[in-house]
């Protein structure tokens, strides 16, 4: 028969999933299953690094998202109507599903963010090519509306949802956690399949990654929530069946619906999307009319080599054509155009711009082009450190502005190119050991001098674990072995360690694309700003052009 996880929350659904990445594919070995999805809430923040610990592990991945979708136009904002948004999940087919994913993901939060990131169906419709859908959980708008008594609302749309993906994408979900309400919602599922011809599939909505972890995972919603585990009108989970079930255990509480299972095979099957990595997408740099980009660029070279040596001896030329060339042939010419565009635009608006850091100091051609203001040749400094033609990797500038006027130099890259081409970057805040610590302790209702009393027993030593700091802290670790409230405080503070908590933007990072941000990445929104739902470290071994435009006081 076989089965396969189509439904699932890593702990991208920031503090409510906690299918911890790192160790999930370890479970789905240990299951004796060969593939896996990820479908967190509304995002797609965890989607690549899923995919590369899948193909480590030889498990076949399955990139998708369990988004949000408007009752009415995601354009609606009215209270009490429009903040309710039911759930669907997306998986990806193939490529062009992920560009599309993508595509629906970012406008949930660019146009019709309204309490979380939300679709409608005419969104849904535009991109539907390559993405097949899942009827979801009970927040589902079909399982929604058999709830609420509304057989033929519930088929309706149902048909609605199969005739926006096509014959053949669109499947209705069954699921058990014993939860009461799901046997009525199964009932009404199985006859829509019957009456439609629908196909349907089984999943378990994973949570976590095994039945033990429930109550960690409770935890981490009172994080989220703001309460305690002894609060009784908190938002929790029914039971303790949301974790990554073998096929035994879904068989055995759907023992009719054989073809529901090959369904997850079958699905499983169809999405084969393959990320390239260290591809590079770089933009072109608009030149003056009668240049190229490589003759405007060596123009720069020579003008600049000119008025930076004008007594030069011949090695310094060797070197400049040295770089030129390699430059040209790794295909960095109209990055090094970018960088001296808005380093140029800076300097001539009064822009207080660094001289340069890090490697980027080493190469003869950003000195002579403006872009550094230290000579290379007169430190003897090594171009290979910044750009080596043995080894594929994106050169990186570091460029210091004035931390009142940064923003100055980020609205005239994104005049230049097109708003819709330039993002800033994302990066998440996790839970560092101190500060696990105080999460839990607050949850379990330590009192605050007890949870601070713990916390300061960590060690101050930059990233440190839980684990390390039990090793080198004497006083921790006798507390530890000791107090068996403590040793539950510290044992919950490890499952949840490391784990993101926020999402931030990123101080200095600013990608640039040559076709809208959102063709290649997810966008979501930080307050005001726009942002990739990826990190700088994936923004780079995706291909895409990543700016340190960083800020000094």
């Amino acid at each position: 028969m076989g089965f396969v996880h189509l439904h699932v929350h890593t702990e991208y659904s920031l503090l409510d999933g906690a299918c911890r990445i790192s160790k999930m594919m370890d479970r789905v070995k240990e299951l004796g299953q060969d593939a896996i999805a990820i479908t967190d809430h509304g995002v797609m923040y965890g989607c690549i690094d899923f995919y590369k610990a899948a193909k480590a592990a030889g498990i076949k991945p399955i990139i998708g998202c369990e988004v949000y979708v408007a009752p009415r136009r995601m354009s609606d904002r009215v209270h009490g109507v429009d903040n309710e948004a039911y759930h669907l999940v997306l998986l990806c087919e193939s490529m062009k599903g992920y560009e599309n994913l993508c595509q629906i993901v970012s406008q949930a939060y660019t146009d019709g963010f309204y309490g979380k990131p939300r679709a409608d169906l005419e969104l849904l419709e535009k991109y539907h090519e390559g993405l097949i859908a899942l009827s979801a959980c009970l927040a589902g708008a079909v399982p929604q509306r058999l709830l609420e008594n509304d057989y033929q609302g519930a088929k309706d749309y149902a048909l609605n949802l199969a005739r926006i993906f096509g014959e053949g994408n669109f499947f209705l979900e069954l699921q058990d956690h014993g939860i009461q309400e799901q046997l009525p919602v199964n009932q009404g599922v199985q006859r829509i399949a019957r009456e439609t011809g629908l196909p349907l599939v089984v999943t378990n909505d994973a949570h976590y990654l095994r039945k033990e972890d429930a109550a960690m995972q409770d935890v981490l919603l009172c994080v989220q929530t703001g309460k305690t585990v002894d609060d009784e009108n908190r938002m929790r989970f029914e039971t303790e069946e949301f974790y990554l079930k073998s096929e035994e255990e879904m068989a055995a509480l759907f023992p009719g619906v054989p073809e529901a299972f090959e369904n997850t095979v079958r699905i499983a099957q169809r999405c084969n999307v393959e990320f390239i990595f260290n591809q590079y997408h770089l933009p072109v740099f608009p030149v003056p009319e009668g240049y190229t980009s490589e003759t405007y660029f060596r123009k720069l070279c020579d003008d600049g080599f000119a008025e930076r040596y004008p007594d030069a001896p011949a090695e310094y030329r060797e070197r400049l054509d040295y770089e030129i060339g390699v430059i040209s042939r790794m295909g960095y010419v109209n990055y090094y155009l970018i960088v001296w565009d808005f380093i140029r635009y800076a300097k001539e608006s009064g822009i207080p711009v660094g001289p340069g850091r890090g490697s980027g100091a080493a190469s003869i051609v950003a000195y002579c082009m403006h872009i550094t203001e230290v000579d290379p040749m007169k430190y003897a400094l090594i171009f290979e450190r910044f750009l080596n033609p043995e080894r594929v990797s994106m050169p990186d500038f570091d460029t210091d502005f004035c931390q009142e006027r940064r923003g100055e130099v980020i609205e005239y890259v994104t005049r230049k190119y097109g708003a819709d081409h330039v993002a800033q970057i994302a990066t998440f805040g996790t839970m560092a050991a101190r500060g696990a610590i105080r999460d839990v302790g607050r949850v379990l209702n330590f009192t605050y001098a007890e949870t601070d009393q713990v916390a300061k027993l960590v060690p101050t030593t930059l990233h440190i674990t839980l684990d390390e700091a039990l090793k080198t802290s004497p006083e921790l670790k006798k507390k530890y072995d000791e107090d068996p409230r403590i040793r539950q405080l510290i044992d919950t503070a490890r499952s949840l360690e490391g784990m993101p908590r926020n999402t931030s933007t990123h101080a200095a990072g600013v990608v640039i694309t040559a076709r809208p941000v959102c063709d290649y990445v997810p966008l979501s929104r930080n307050d005001d700003t726009i942002v990739t739902q990826y990190t700088m470290t994936t923004i780079e071994e995706l291909g895409l052009l990543k700016m340190d435009v960083r800020l000094v006081r």
